[in-house]
C-alpha cells in the first residue's frame, strides 16, 4: 500500500499540478544555487570551528532519495546552519518543525525559535523546491503566494526559497541559496 501511495503522489507531483508561481527574485536565487553554495561552503570550511565543521559535514552527508514520501509527515527536529558572511559558520541548536504531505507537495513550518519559516515544497523543473516566508516569531506573515511582486523583505519578514532533499525517513534538509538575512547560504537540517 505504501508503495502504491508513493507512486501516486510522485506522479501527481511530477505533473506539476497546481504549483504556486515563483517570483523572479526567488528564481534568480535558485539560478545561482550551485555558485552560492560552493562559495559559502568553502568559506565555512575554512573559517568554522572544528565542532561546527563536523556538524556541517553531517548535515550535508547522505545521498538524496525520492523527495516525497508519506514518512515525511509529522514532527521533526530542525537546526539552522548559516554559512558565509561574518562569522563564516554558525550552527544553532534544534528547534521544532513539521511537515504535512498532500497530493501536490508538502506544507512545511518551523514552529519554534525566534526565526521561523512557513511555506510549501513542490516539484519544479525536476527538483523539490520550497517557497515560503521567513519571519521573526512576533510577526504574522502572509503566505508566499500573497507577497507583492516587488516585496524584498522588511528585516522581520522575507521571502524564502530553498532546495529540499530527503535523505531517509529520519533525515532531510532544506538548502537556502542567498537568504536575505545574515549569511550567504543556509541549511535547515531536519532529523527525528
Amino acid at each position: 500500500m505504501k508503495r502504491v501511495l508513493i507512486i501516486c503522489v510522485s506522479a501527481l507531483l511530477a505533473s506539476g499540478a497546481s504549483a504556486q508561481e515563483i517570483r523572479p527574485q526567488e528564481q534568480a536565487r535558485l539560478d545561482r544555487y550551485e555558485r552560492t553554495a560552493g562559495t559559502a561552503l568553502l568559506e565555512a570550511m575554512a573559517g568554522g570551528g572544528a565542532a561546527d565543521v563536523a556538524a556541517l559535514t553531517t548535515a550535508l552527508s547522505g545521498t538524496p532519495q525520492v523527495a516525497f514520501d508519506p514518512s515525511l509527515s509529522g514532527d521533526w527536529n530542525c537546526r539552522t546552519l548559516k554559512l558565509g558572511g561574518s562569522p563564516q559558520l554558525v550552527v544553532y541548536s534544534n528547534f521544532k518543525c513539521s511537515m504535512a504531505l498532500d497530493i501536490t507537495g508538502i506544507t512545511f513550518q518551523k514552529l519554534t525559535g525566534s526565526q521561523r519559516t512557513s511555506g510549501r515544497i513542490e516539484m519544479r523543473n525536476g527538483r523539490a523546491v520550497y517557497l515560503g516566508v521567513g519571519y521573526v516569531s512576533s510577526e504574522q506573515p502572509q503566505s508566499y503566494g500573497d507577497l507583492a511582486p516587488d516585496f524584498e523583505g522588511t528585516g522581520t519578514i522575507s521571502p524564502d526559497v530553498a532546495v529540499f532533499e530527503r535523505i531517509s525517513d529520519t533525515r532531510a534538509r532544506l538548502l537556502f541559496p542567498a537568504p536575505l538575512l545574515e549569511s550567504d547560504f543556509d541549511i535547515l537540517e531536519l532529523t527525528r
